[in-house]
């Protein structure tokens, strides 16, 4: 083979065939006033055909001024017209497809002729090739197209469903119909808008069998927070996805809806050990509340008021202090109840220790009775297995715990070890009922040696002489 030849197998496209290409070296030598010969030439078509090719749909970028891309058609929307600035001219069409590879989706723009033709030709499922400008649009990275062409022999693998379930979002995706399970729902905050206007935007937490997804609502969609309530089963219709932190949202605006529907939904909750957690984590956490401070409310530095609320919360690892900021510190929870915390931060806590922060970013998720526990250590919980604080209530309560109920309450007490021992007072939160009795006031656990008769969930205060970490009630009320 000659320098044409060779230099048209590495470019391994369908985008010209070699007759073309030949026509278009000749063409480029001829341009270039014999400064070129056919070699050259050759290359240089090449690099040009070549630029703007991506591994994928998702290394497309709105800085790029061409992208190339192979990918299978998973929505075809409807073909659209509009009016152009120019009153004398036709009316402009255009259809949008949104088209997916491995990597990610997009969404790709035709244009009259071009739009006109692929509205009564293009079917989901087609592969095609695609040659455009992408821009920054409303969802996402968008690609105008210049040129698009069929690709059968390419094949995608990629999975076309009129319904997604939450493990199968992925950024870029549009056109999103998901039926989900209400776990969590949040304020309308208002914002300005550059044109004055004031917008309202809220966010709700929705489950599936495959996972959990964040939900923005956008203007009139916020109105779902206030008819929808945790449990609830809804399908979200016309979503789009984004990215935010690092997250995968999805987005819900004027043109999508989101309805109740008659369904059965399992939200299988997955959330990362206690043990496990480390400082700048943002983690879905999930336990038994052992214990929670009265409500605190402060200053901002803005005049406004906030409020605050603490509680331990425990699983089969450990536990940790999760702090509810804002209006979660008025949700309608307490010790026993099992609940997951989604989306929390992980920061510096009391006495050296971390805790979890539930800002605004952050869900509650009350949780059925033994979603979270497991005694009998096998992978399912045994038909006795005992839930909530019970499970905690056989005298092995976690290391975590146990060590705190030492350490932490021999400090508090400034106890010298004396055999003797140092009278002590404690308040908290009854975490165990057995021999010994557990108490947790929040910020320590404390092992109590009574005879009296306390239950789960019961705040009581002992007084006794505290020997060996472990304090000998002399009273309790």
């Amino acid at each position: 083979m000659g320098a044409i030849e060779d230099t048209y197998a590495d470019l391994e496209t369908d985008e010209v065939s070699l007759d073309e290409f030949r026509e278009a070296v000749a063409e480029k030598v001829e341009q270039m006033g014999g400064l070129a010969d056919d070699e050259t030439a050759a290359m240089l078509l090449a690099h040009e055909l070549q630029d703007g090719e991506v591994n994928g749909i998702a290394d497309v970028t709105p800085e790029m001024d061409e992208a190339k891309f192979v990918g299978k058609v998973v929505s075809v929307g409807e073909l659209r017209t509009f009016e152009r600035d120019d009153e004398e001219a036709e009316d402009g069409r255009v259809l949008n497809v949104e088209v997916a590879d491995e990597s990610g989706s997009i969404r790709v723009s035709l244009w009259d002729e071009q739009a006109a033709n692929a509205a009564g030709e293009l079917q989901v499922g087609d592969v095609i090739r695609v040659a455009g400008r992408p821009t920054d649009g409303y969802n996402g990275v968008e690609v105008s197209a210049d040129r698009v062409e069929p690709d059968p022999d390419t094949e995608i693998d990629v999975q076309i469903s009129d319904t997604y379930r939450i493990e199968d979002l992925s950024v870029g995706i549009s056109d999103v119909t998901l039926v989900g399970e209400v776990l969590d729902t949040d304020a309308v905050r208002t914002f300005d808008r550059d044109d004055g206007s004031e917008g309202r935007v809220a966010n709700l937490s929705l489950g599936d069998e495959t996972g959990r997804v964040t939900v923005t609502l956008w203007d009139e969609r916020t109105e779902a927070v206030e008819e929808f309530s945790p449990g609830a089963v809804v399908e979200v219709v016309d979503g789009y996805v984004r990215e935010r932190d690092g997250s995968t949202e999805l987005h819900v605006g004027n043109r999508g809806a989101i309805e109740a529907v008659d369904a059965d939904v399992e939200f299988v909750p997955e959330s990362t050990p206690i043990e496990e957690l480390e400082m700048d984590d943002v983690a879905d956490i999930a336990g038994v509340i052992r214990s929670m401070d009265e409500k605190r409310t402060f200053d901002r530095d803005d005049g406004s008021e906030g409020q605050v609320r603490n509680v331990r919360l425990q699983d089969d690892t450990g536990d940790i202090r999760v702090a509810l900021w804002g209006e979660k510190a008025d949700r309608d929870i307490g010790p026993g109840d099992e609940v997951m915390f989604t989306d929390v931060e992980i920061q510096d806590g009391w006495q050296d220790d971390i805790e979890a922060s539930a800002g605004w970013r952050a869900s509650v998720v009350e949780l059925a009775d033994g979603a979270t526990t497991t005694v009998s250590g096998d992978d399912e919980p045994s038909e006795n297995a005992e839930t909530g604080l019970d499970a905690y209530a056989d005298g092995t309560a976690p290391e975590a715990a146990s060590n705190d109920a030492g350490g932490d309450a021999a400090d508090s007490a400034d106890t010298d070890g004396d055999a003797d021992g140092e009278d002590v007072e404690f308040t908290g939160t009854v975490v165990q009922a057995r021999d010994p009795v557990i108490l947790d006031d929040g910020t320590e656990t404390m092992s109590v040696e009574t005879d009296a008769d306390v239950t789960l969930g019961q705040t009581v205060t002992v007084r006794g002489t505290l020997r060996d970490d472990r304090l000998d009630a002399e009273e309790v009320r």
